[in-house]
């Protein structure tokens, strides 16, 4: 009885670690998203909601820093994206993490977000103005 629960576990840790990998990268793409739009596109969002204060314009101050996070971001989420979508998937045990579409469809739906955000923060410099 203990055996087959060894190698039930023994099987399903290439799929457990395939499946960390995948949580890793669209965490730091979303990391370095919010990161690499947090000079640019948090105080536009702010100021359009009404918020307003001193504090928002230190948020400027991480303007120079924008391109290291979008490339950091950007590598995170290119390993997301071939992680999720052009890896061959390994075999998950029923009822294992990696076997519920949940995973899956957190992971997808953090890379896409993470990549809007980034290319709207590459790109504030042409549509922000449409919002002054």
């Amino acid at each position: 009885m203990s055996e087959t629960k060894i190698e039930t576990v023994v099987l399903d840790a290439p799929a457990q670690a395939a499946d960390r990998r995948q949580g890793w990268f669209a965490a730091g793409g979303v990391i370095g998203a919010i990161l690499a739009s947090t000079c640019c596109i948090a105080p536009l969002v702010l100021l359009t909601l009404g918020v307003s204060g001193t504090w928002i314009g230190s948020l400027t101050a991480l303007e120079p820093y924008k391109p290291i996070f979008a490339g950091v971001a950007l590598v995170f989420i290119g390993f997301g994206f071939r992680r999720v979508y052009f890896n061959a998937k390994p075999a998950c045990e029923d009822g294992s993490r990696c076997a519920r579409a949940e995973s899956a469809l957190i992971a997808k739906s953090a890379l896409w977000l993470s990549t809007v955000l980034v290319v709207l923060a590459l790109t504030i410099n042409w549509w922000a103005p449409f919002f002054y």
